[in-house]
């Protein structure tokens, strides 16, 4: 019994390399970990100067409105129409949290104006705008996308009379008599976020530029108070802010 520990013994030393041979094969074969990374979104850095900058362009359509048409002599005719109109726009902005400001410029196709001074209809004019309006809005928060907004702004209009016709002859003309007055505006609408950069915006604005005067002819011509104009206005805002890239 004694004779067989020591053989024992040395069988184990001399299978101890042999086993830990094999193991450190097995190691080394042994396929590499598995990654379950999940994609990255990386940031494109704008410029810090155009951070909170912004582009915009609007189009819409226009109802006229105005309070009255004095004539220099003569009856003063009704307004039966103050006409429709489609306006086109561009501008620049910057946003702040809720708070925007922008400055836009405004061109109107002609309205007509229709009145009734003798018979119906007898007196007509086209009335046509242009606008240049600092505004201020203010973002009252977004859900699902949406942006409600409420603003105003002030600024100028080009206001300009043409193809003025009377109800006599001597009380037509085709010349066209232009002024600029001082014209504000208020607006109400939301934006729909089409990706991080860019909105469409859809809104109404109410727009005051004052009164105008047509082109005298041998008997006068006609004033016409308080110009307005109600529109409805579809526009896009692109955003210089980060863009997100996969």
């Amino acid at each position: 019994m004694h004779e067989v520990r020591p053989l024992v013994v040395a069988g184990a030393l001399m299978l101890a390399p042999i086993g830990a041979g094999h193991a450190a094969d097995a190691r080394n074969t042994l396929p590499p970990p598995v990654s379950y990374s999940q994609p990255v979104t990386t940031y494109v850095r704008s410029d810090p100067l155009l951070s909170g900058f912004y582009l915009r362009g609007d189009v819409g359509q226009r109802r006229g409105a105005m309070t009255a048409a004095d004539a220099t002599t003569g009856i003063d005719p009704t307004v039966d129409s103050s006409g429709y109109a489609t306006m086109f726009g561009l501008g620049a902005g910057f946003r702040m949290k809720w708070l925007r400001a922008d400055f836009t410029v405004d061109y109107a196709t002609p309205q007509t104006y229709s009145g009734t001074s003798v018979s119906p209809g007898d007196v007509t004019a086209k009335i046509q705008n242009t606008t240049a309006l600092l505004n201020v809005y203010a973002d009252l928060g977004t859900w699902y996308r949406f942006t409600p907004y409420i603003g105003g702004g002030i600024g100028t209009a080009r206001v300009a009379v043409s193809d003025f016709q009377g109800p006599v002859p001597p009380g037509s003309g085709t010349a066209s008599h232009s002024q600029w007055n001082l014209a504000w505006a208020a607006m109400a609408g939301t934006a729909f976020a089409l990706s991080e950069n860019l909105q469409v915006d859809v809104g109404y604005r109410y727009l005051n530029f004052n009164s105008a005067h047509s082109a005298d002819g041998p008997l006068g011509g006609i004033t016409f108070r308080n110009l307005a104009a109600h529109e409805v206005r579809v526009g896009l805002r692109w955003n210089f802010d980060d863009l997100a890239l996969r």
